[in-house]
């Protein structure tokens, strides 16, 4: 049997996206960051499907309705979330002898950190809607969209903090958790950070957040080069770590340094998750959180070297940071022949 985890570059049905409402943590910025929502939406069903997820259609669609959005890209669907991070507990799609397969990881709210009884249910609620035409296989194992990056040719990225969280996998030990992977994903090669961190992050350093593989044998990373921000060092030594991984040829990668953005804060003071590198690449187009920081255009252009023929779009994404984090968390891509 051939197994094999895409590689988010590659073509997409569509986007899975779930809507922000008053019975989430969003209840204080709502307005905000439906407006995030609104232009993430805009710019996402220029190139693919939007399933969006909603324990009230009617209030949703009449909210997109009012910012002037109205498509046919559009499919909601009904299903009680407890929050919007569908990067966590959206379905993987792995392809099984070329034909695709969902498969649903549990979601414990990052390590049982926060509620998560309604969010871990959505891609059930989604298959028995009949939304997905592949087999869902429910898979008893706790993993996070954001936790893993795949270059859809065997090779997995991830970090040691996240997938060897005691309040995750207690059960399986380093070894075991690799073979899960290559059984589950078809990978040959594990490459694990063991450094690396961003202030106000509840996930214990997802990937998504400080690495991501590219085509081309490339990494884009979040790089810090102020020795004075608490960040520096952690972040350094990750750089280090980043240099002496090698590709499948035995090679070093290219890596391409993100710029540091100004530190963002909350309202308590507290330090914010801010990272360009939380991105989603779509069909033919990036979409890249900004965060009105003067290097949000030196992100731009730096994301644009690694993919070169595809439009990169800047989004607004500065209200997402105040629940700790940003446009990749908020959206799973629903890789080609997914969709009903």
């Amino acid at each position: 049997m051939n197994i094999r985890l895409p590689a988010e570059w590659e073509p997409h049905d569509g986007v899975l996206l779930a809507w922000p409402h008053a019975d989430t943590d969003w209840n204080c910025c709502l307005a905000q960051v439906q407006e995030v929502y609104c232009n993430l939406i805009r710019q996402i069903i220029r190139f693919e499907q939007v399933v969006l997820v909603t324990p009230n259609l009617e209030q949703t669609g009449n909210s997109l309705a009012a910012a002037g959005i109205a498509n046919d890209r559009i499919t909601l669907c009904q299903a009680a979330t407890n929050d919007t991070w569908t990067r966590d507990y959206g379905p993987f799609t792995v392809q099984v002898n070329n034909q695709p397969v969902l498969l649903d990881f549990g979601f414990n709210g990052w390590g049982l950190k926060f509620a998560a009884n309604y969010d871990n249910q959505v891609t059930h609620a989604l298959k028995q809607q009949r939304i997905f035409t592949p087999a869902v296989n429910t898979i008893g194992l706790v993993l996070e969209g954001g936790s893993i990056e795949s270059d859809g040719n065997g090779t997995l990225l991830t970090t040691s903090q996240c997938l060897l969280s005691p309040n995750r996998n207690p059960q399986l030990s380093r070894s075991e958790l690799e073979g899960a992977m290559r059984n589950l994903f078809g990978v040959q090669r594990i490459l694990w950070l063991e450094h690396g961190h961003l202030e106000g992050d509840d996930t214990d350093a997802h990937i998504d957040t400080l690495a991501r593989l590219c085509p081309n044998n490339t990494i884009i990373y979040v790089a810090c080069d102020n020795p004075t921000d608490s960040h520096y060092g952690s972040l350094q030594t990750m750089e280090q770590e980043l240099q002496q991984l090698p590709t499948p040829e035995g090679s070093s990668y290219r890596l391409l340094g993100l710029p540091w953005p100004s530190p963002k804060y909350d309202a308590d003071g507290n330090r914010l998750p801010a990272s360009y590198a939380n991105y989603l690449v779509i069909n033919d187009a990036v979409l890249v959180p900004t965060y009105r920081d003067p290097v949000d255009n030196g992100a731009l252009a730096m994301i644009a070297l690694a993919y070169p023929d595809r439009e990169i779009i800047g989004i607004d994404c500065l209200p997402l940071l105040e629940q700790h984090g940003s446009l990749h968390c908020i959206t799973m891509q629903l890789p080609q022949g997914v969709l009903a």
